[in-house]
């Protein structure tokens, strides 16, 4: 009995926590697995069971293929440029060749993204960009356009717009990880390497990408889940426009469930995003643990 007593008492102290995760997370994940199973809730006084039919109307649908390509594009792209630009500024704020004040000076521009709302930088954006703002204005008044460009209404332009915003957002969270990863990279093991008759491109290839992996990999990992059900940024500067071109998985869950009234079939799309997001967070935590042992 007291053996019994012993191993549950541990969960007695974590019961607080659980039940809270409980209401939060797997309660709302259930309701909305069952809510895809139905013909549409909430608009149907008796909903009935009908299987995977939403799933099926949902992964055939041509907007939903698109927002699925879209979205794919998106969290990519900007996953590869958050690494390249955070290492990069990384590298140059962990150089010797700047001064502590420099140093300090660049951190504070570095990190500047990092301190707005994803609203603020919406509007933000919106503004430098409209046809009549400060980006167009210079590029008009050095030559390199012959008339405003209208960034986020262009086919052509809108997502590599929206791309280039997130990306520019969200790189100092890769910046201020690689370089906390980067100043605890024993010297020992770049003077090692130096008296072996390494030079700079080697160092970097064989000690510092290595050394810099598990934190690389979680970040990406980390990085892909958040990018991919990003909403407000893409929702406060397209709306998934134009003509469905920035048109994202999250924008267009949300439309079926509050413009087109589709609730059933936002609780499937909803879901698809979820099992993607649990396969990418599956190979975070076992990456986690191979780099615990």
């Amino acid at each position: 009995m007291q053996r019994v007593t012993r191993k549950l008492i541990p969960f007695a102290y974590l019961s607080p926590t659980l039940v809270l995760l409980a209401v939060l997370s797997l309660i709302p994940i259930v309701t909305v697995f069952y809510y895809s199973l139905m013909n549409n809730v909430i608009m149907e006084k008796n909903p009935v069971v009908v299987g995977i039919a939403n799933y099926i109307d949902i992964l055939t649908d041509k907007v939903f293929q698109q927002a699925f390509l879209n979205t794919m594009y998106f969290t990519v792209m900007s996953v590869i440029f958050h690494l390249i630009l955070g290492l990069g500024f990384a590298l140059m704020l962990n150089s010797k060749l700047l001064g502590s004040t420099s140093k300090a000076i660049f951190r504070v521009i570095y990190v500047l993204p990092w301190v707005f709302t994803a609203a603020v930088i919406a509007v933000l954006w919106r503004l430098l960009l409209n046809p009549n703002g400060v980006i167009n204005y210079i590029l008009i008044t050095l030559n390199l356009a012959n008339g405003p460009i209208e960034w986020l209404s262009s086919k052509q332009l809108a997502l590599n717009t929206v791309t280039f915003i997130n990306i520019w957002s969200g790189y100092p969270f890769y910046m201020v990880s690689l370089l906390a990863g980067l100043q605890g990279i024993p010297s020992e093991l770049y003077e090692a390497g130096t008296i072996d008759g390494a030079n700079g491109r080697q160092l970097f290839r064989y000690i510092t990408l290595p050394q810099l992996r598990p934190i690389i990999v979680s970040l990406a990992m980390l990085d892909f889940i958040w990018t991919i059900h990003q909403f407000t940024l893409i929702w406060m500067t397209t709306g998934g426009g134009p003509i469905h071109v920035t048109e994202v998985l999250s924008t267009y869950t949300y439309k079926q469930a509050f413009t087109s009234y589709a609730f059933s079939h936002a609780s499937a799309s909803a879901f698809i995003i979820l099992a993607i997001c649990a396969i990418v967070a599956l190979f975070y935590v076992r990456q986690q643990r191979a780099s615990d042992e």
